[in-house]
């Protein structure tokens, strides 16, 4: 598959006009043209910016010829194109501590964008995704499987305001991640990631940004071309971000709306419209690296109201001139849970759209009704690799609520266990990461506590995973 890939992908820059043969890099020591600074591959494809490719002396990347295919140098329009292959081996023993049957099962991943720019204010930009599973134990779970779909498919239109800075509006089904992922992620963990449709306002004023939105989530369907927006959930809202004082502090403040017409917590089921204020103070200044944030929401749950919080913070030091530059790091959070199940009224914190390996790759719980102090241990032997050493404790917020899965879904029930203690995961994982290709491999052992002990959950997790992924 990657030769047939290649094949094409190297077909498409010739027709598209890309030169033949790329230019010679560097000489070992030179200094770089600024104006040739390569961009990382990032989470969202859609960041990424090749027009610096124009210059054919900046081509030096094996695949340079299909990020930048010039059609038009008269309007400047070219066209940029990507793919994404990744396999995931995944094994539970005792998952759900002991409620099934030990699994062992392959996720597979394979995506494929266009971005087309046509000058400095039009653009277009499509992603085709197909996922599958094999080996599950029962099937293939709700975001296991997408055959063939569209998975990104939105315009572009954009203008230079004056005195204001650039203003894009952005039209169509696409993907989100807000800085730390804790309530709107791609779902990268899981085999299908997350994309919503609608519409986004997107204001960048210097080195701030403002977004507006107003979307629906897509809904996986595991057939082709069968996704379409979820009828009973909607999010709307404004996220800004940007730089206080350089590297030392940024700043986010956003707003959330959501409604849905069937929420499901451990209370029971109803109508949900949910407002989410949040904060959030970040930094890298000199070794040191910090997080702070913290949620309010408030609305309305059938005919209760919503009052839920959260704060959470992950903090580090880094001493670079150690061997292997250990950092230190330590992640400290806690969100509400439900105070009365009997009461109208919710206090269970609802994480939205979070990443799906909130906590480990395990994605055994989710941040509802919790409290968790996770000390990391992160060595870095060569550039490339980093070593992660992490035990992550977790307890109830509230003995009136139950343990949750980051999709929302409960997971263990609550009412009547007197215990707080969750348990505690053990972690190890290793990665490799270059420009193109990323393996992890990761190892955790989950201990069960009393609250999962005194619910008949009594068997300890084992879980593995080994994955890689080659993006281009």
């Amino acid at each position: 598959m990657a030769a047939r890939l290649t094949t094409i992908l190297t077909l498409a820059a010739s027709v598209g006009g890309a030169p033949a043969s790329r230019a010679e890099p560097a000489a070992p020591g030179a200094e770089q043209d600024p104006a040739c600074e390569r961009p990382p591959i990032k989470q969202l494809r859609y960041e990424e910016d090749y027009a610096f490719l124009r210059d054919p002396a900046c081509r030096t990347d094996l695949w340079d010829p299909v990020k930048y295919i010039p059609l038009s140098r008269r309007f400047d329009v070219y066209l940029t194109l990507g793919a994404h292959l990744r396999e995931r081996y995944e094994y539970y023993r005792n998952p759900g501590w002991g409620e099934g049957p030990n699994d062992a099962y392959l996720l597979s991943r394979f995506m494929v964008h266009g971005d087309l720019h046509v000058g400095s204010r039009l653009r277009v930009f499509a992603e085709l995704a197909s996922q599958f599973v094999n080996g599950r134990a029962g099937g293939p779970g709700p975001v296991d499987e997408d055959l063939l779909d569209l998975h990104q498919g939105f315009f572009d239109a954009s203008a230079e305001i004056p005195r204001a800075g650039r203003f894009t509006l952005r039209g169509g089904r696409q993907e989100l991640d807000y800085v730390s992922s804790r309530l709107i992620a791609v779902r990268e963990g899981a085999n299908v990631r997350l994309s919503f449709d609608g519409l986004r306002a997107i204001q960048r004023v210097g080195a701030w940004r403002i977004d507006a939105f107003a979307l629906a989530p897509v809904e996986v369907d595991p057939g082709v071309f069968d996704d379409g927006p979820e009828s009973g959930t909607r999010l709307w809202g404004a996220y800004s971000f940007g730089p206080v004082i350089g590297e030392a502090l940024a700043l986010d403040l956003y707003y959330l709306g959501l409604r849905r017409t069937e929420a499901a917590f451990e209370q029971g089921t109803a109508r949900e419209r949910r407002h989410s204020f949040g904060v959030r103070i970040s930094g890298t200044p000199a070794d040191v690296d910090y997080n702070f944030e913290l949620v309010y929401q408030l609305g309305a749950f059938g005919a209760g109201n919503i009052r839920a919080w959260t704060i959470a913070s992950d903090n580090g030091y880094t001493f670079a001139s150690l061997p292997w530059s250990p950092r230190l790091g330590a992640q400290v959070n806690a969100t509400s849970g439900d105070g009365d199940p009997l009461d109208l009224d919710l206090q269970t914190f609802n994480p939205l759209f979070p990443r799906a390996s909130y906590f480990s790759e395990a994605r055994l719980i989710g941040p509802l009704n919790h409290i968790d102090v996770h000390p990391v241990l992160e060595l870095r032997p060569v550039e490339s690799l980093v070593v992660a050493v992490a035990w992550d404790a977790f307890w109830r917020e509230s003995l009136d609520d139950g343990v949750y899965l980051s999709s929302g879904a409960l997971q263990v029930p609550g009412a009547g266990n007197p215990e707080r203690y969750i348990g505690g995961e053990a972690v190890l994982q290793i990665s490799w990461m270059t420009r193109h290709l990323i393996v992890v491999a990761a190892y955790s052992h989950f201990f069960a506590g009393p609250f999962l002990r005194e619910a008949g959950r009594d068997h300890d997790i084992d879980f593995v995973t080994l994955w890689a992924s080659y993006r281009l």
